[in-house]
């Protein structure tokens, strides 16, 4: 099998609530940026358009494909590169937290709606139902958004990781209290566990890009976004931004794409050799009654 290697820009987004046109022009201006940089694929943050439950979801929330998402798919077939971003949908009568993926040509080949949803965002947003991965030049790419990772919710991981998932994509929105600042770092255990958890596991590699700036409106008004979007491997970290609510920036995540070759109930005998299971705690079960 073939080791690949790939440049993927993490775009840390300055976002600001109910500011779709804003938004998408500095989200363009980084799709150019990462192209110039020869980024094979450029990942842009959750919510991209309109900000993360904020209320203009109930009302500015568009189709996808819709303007929002022509927008990004332009932008992807003037750089020439992929694209991941997170966009607000509504579908139906139903507003969903999305996400999409472009490829080079301008054609949306991936699309997931969250599943982990907070509690603040069930005012906002239905929860998604479907997970799906796909084949790309570059390997086989999952895609999710931000709390489909928390811990309490790698089962979502692990479904993508047996889809055969080289590559999990992950736009997000980290937010932390106003006070806290980049001498705390409250990530290691909230992020970098369950990513390391998943690429240490199933050798792969997930990435996720997060937004910078202050949250005006909706449930978490007045805290801030604070960067330090993710690239983790099998190894440990390959790439990390910057730890600051204003440190809007591309960082590149460089490395060789693994190659996993089991699949299938030979997934259940690699994580049985790795002593994945050695802590599952199982229900006692009922005493069964058969029949005669």
């Amino acid at each position: 099998m073939e080791n690949k290697k790939i440049r993927i820009g993490m775009g840390q987004l300055l976002v600001e609530g109910g500011e779709p046109g804003r938004n998408l022009t500095r989200a363009v201006a980084m799709i150019k940026e990462a192209g110039e940089k020869g980024c094979d694929i450029v990942l842009l943050p959750e919510s991209l358009d309109l900000g993360w439950t904020h209320p203009s979801a109930k009302t500015e929330a568009k189709p996808i494909p819709g303007p929002s998402s022509d927008i990004l798919t332009a932008a992807a077939r003037n750089s020439g590169i992929m694209v991941c971003a997170g966009l607000t949908e509504l579908k139906g009568s139903r507003v969903y937290n999305a996400a999409v993926l472009i490829d080079p040509s301008g054609s949306i080949i991936l699309q997931h709606r969250k599943i982990n949803l907070l509690t603040v965002e069930f005012d906002f947003y239905a929860i998604g139902n479907t997970l799906a991965t796909v084949e790309t030049p570059f390997g086989v790419i999952g895609l999710d958004i931000c709390a489909d990772n928390y811990n309490d919710a790698l089962e979502i991981g692990h479904t993508l990781a047996r889809m055969g998932s080289q590559i999990i994509l992950s736009p997000s929105s980290w937010t932390v209290d106003y006070h806290i600042t980049e001498d705390t770092d409250p990530y290691g255990e909230k992020w970098f566990r369950p990513f390391y958890t998943l690429a240490h596991l199933y050798n792969l590699v997930i990435v996720s890009a997060t937004s910078v700036g202050y949250i005006v409106g909706g449930p978490y008004e007045g805290k801030k976004s604070v960067g330090c979007s993710l690239a983790v491997g099998r190894d440990g970290i390959i790439a990390q931004g910057t730890y600051n609510e204003f440190a809007g920036e591309l960082i590149i995540a460089e490395f060789t794409v693994p190659v996993r070759t089991e699949k299938g109930t030979e997934i259940g005998a690699l994580l049985t050799n790795k002593g994945y299971y050695d802590n599952v705690k199982l229900p006692a079960l009922p005493k069964m009654h058969h029949r005669h």
